[in-house]
């Protein structure tokens, strides 16, 4: 019994946690008639990691204190929550669940936040609609459509009629399921993803529209033969920017409920892998057949320029070293975290050390060389050998000798809107190692760099820095993009590739460019 106990209480805790926490506030008021609820499971799965994403991975927010801890974010739920007031209606919190990307879903987890996700829904006395935040590159062990089947679960649980409006993120590989089991998607219109709150909004006056009999929403989905590589996802420019810009002025439309651009998530060996273009009319399926095809020819006529032309990690230092712009960001796209990497390679580190480069700041995940800084103390004098041991994809570790510069709970705060829309981040328990005048910083939690308040809180300032290597791809540059001297992207190995002949794909569809030839 005791042992059954060890094992469940997390998922014990959770379900008290729940039910104490609607007990006490059943509902956010907003004093109306209407009633919304909003939840979301949120998780972008690599599928070529060998790890698995279990349900300790996930933060879970219930009830109200969803609203506490989404309701200030850029987050689409803030959206949601905004929109009770904005637009009228009671919102109703049930689950927010959200994991930092990494390997596929178990089957335990996903079946335990699902069905925890639809026993919030079935506990509420009655609702009108649903706001629900997905990723849209979830891939659970059996189901590699992972969103579709959350959609498909909550159909079959609450019925077709209920009104469902699915917020989905860029980077989502959008499938004929959750087309058909959605009322209508809204997918952010930026990368990096600085619209969440914006679309959040959007969707609940798409909800209010629909339930006030205004608009009837008829989908329609385009996906063109190809996968869009990472290095083209920045919407701020070419290819996306004028296909965004169009999206935009369809939307400007009032027969255009939403003109949806996805960009797809190429590190998911699945069916649906790869960008998809939804648009959603009031009750005319031809034009929204037409305009989802015309965005969508829109990228694939531009194919051709699509072209990979990266520096490897010793001609993107030699670069570094030589600019006079400072800092330079390297940006170390076979480790982006945000794509599901480990946070630990090494390969722009041993280049750094072994062209003798000076001023750089590189930040690895490594919770065993945390320990043995905190173990040797602030000031103290540290070899170690650092990263590179998570798997054989992102280096061998790299050997520092330095001083151990700081101790820091890894904990700070964003206010701005940045990528993934949160305020508050926990890296853990988190130290800095000097190496010379250059800085080596370890966190036992991988941590995706999408604010500078990483560096800042930890006492770095990353204006008077030389190099700064980040692990990222786009999302970042929300943050770097306004302090950086030069930019120098690195096609480096690793799980996140920017190369997708490191990849060998087996499930995705066929012919795709730029797999296939004959594309």
């Amino acid at each position: 019994m005791i042992h059954y106990f060890q094992r469940n209480r997390q998922e014990i805790f959770d379900l008290w946690v729940s039910a104490i926490s609607d007990w006490l506030t059943p509902i956010y008021k907003e004093h109306s008639m209407t009633t919304i609820a909003i939840g979301g499971i949120m998780h972008e799965s690599n599928t070529f990691s060998d790890t698995r994403t279990d349900y300790g991975a996930f933060s879970h927010t219930f009830a109200r204190y969803l609203i506490n801890a989404w309701g200030e974010t850029h987050h689409e739920m803030a959206g949601f929550i905004q929109g009770a007031t904005q637009y009228d209606y009671t919102a109703y919190p049930t689950l927010m669940a959200s994991a930092t990307p990494a390997g596929p879903v178990t089957d335990d987890a996903f079946d335990r936040l699902t069905d925890m996700l639809i026993q919030h829904l079935k506990s509420i006395p009655k609702y009108d609609g649903l706001l629900l935040a997905l990723h849209g590159a979830l891939v659970a062990e059996s189901y590699p459509d992972g969103d579709g089947e959350i959609l498909r679960r909550l159909r079959v649980a609450l019925g077709c009629d209920l009104p469902i409006v699915v917020t989905l993120d860029q980077h989502a590989n959008v499938s004929e399921q959750m087309v058909a089991e959605s009322t209508a998607l809204v997918i952010y219109k930026t990368t990096p993803h600085i619209d969440q709150r914006q679309r959040g909004l959007q969707a609940a006056a798409l909800m209010m529209q629909i339930l006030r009999g205004e608009v009837i929403p008829t989908q329609a989905l385009a996906k063109p033969p190809m996968l869009l590589n990472i290095l083209y996802h920045n919407t701020s420019v070419l290819p996306m920017a004028p296909i965004l810009t169009v999206a935009k002025q369809l939307e400007a439309r009032p027969d255009v409920l939403a003109a949806n651009v996805a960009l797809g998530y190429p590190y998911a060996d699945i069916y649906e892998a790869g960008p998809a273009f939804v648009v959603a009319t009031d009750n005319d399926l031809q034009l929204a057949q037409l305009e989802a095809d015309r965005l969508s020819d829109m990228l694939w006529d531009v194919r051709g320029e699509l072209l990979l032309d990266l520096p490897d990690a010793t001609q993107a230092v030699e670069r570094a070293m030589a600019s006079e712009q400072h800092p330079v960001i390297l940006v170390e796209m076979g480790d982006n975290i945000g794509g599901g990497s480990p946070g630990d390679s090494t390969f722009v580190l041993a280049e750094l050390q072994r062209q003798g480069a000076s001023g750089f700041v590189v930040i690895l995940c490594d919770p065993e060389g945390v320990q043995s800084c905190v173990q040797a103390g602030v000031g103290a004098e540290i070899a170690l050998a650092v990263g590179g041991k998570a798997d054989n994809r992102h280096g061998d570790p790299a050997s520092i000798q330095g001083k151990v510069r700081l101790i820091h709970d890894g904990r700070y705060e964003e206010t701005e809107p940045r990528h993934g829309g949160q305020r508050h981040h926990d890296q853990g328990l988190t130290t800095v190692v000097a190496v010379d005048d250059s800085l080596v910083v370890l966190t036992s939690r991988r941590q995706t760099p999408f604010s500078l308040q990483q560096l800042l809180s930890l006492g770095i300032n990353p204006t008077e820095m030389q190099i700064i290597v980040v692990k990222a791809a786009v999302a970042y540059r929300a943050a770097y993009e306004p302090i950086a001297g030069q930019i120098i992207e690195v096609d480096t190995p690793g799980l996140t590739a920017v190369n997708p002949l490191y990849f060998e794909y087996n499930n995705i569809r066929r012919p795709l460019f730029p797999l296939d030839a004959e594309l």
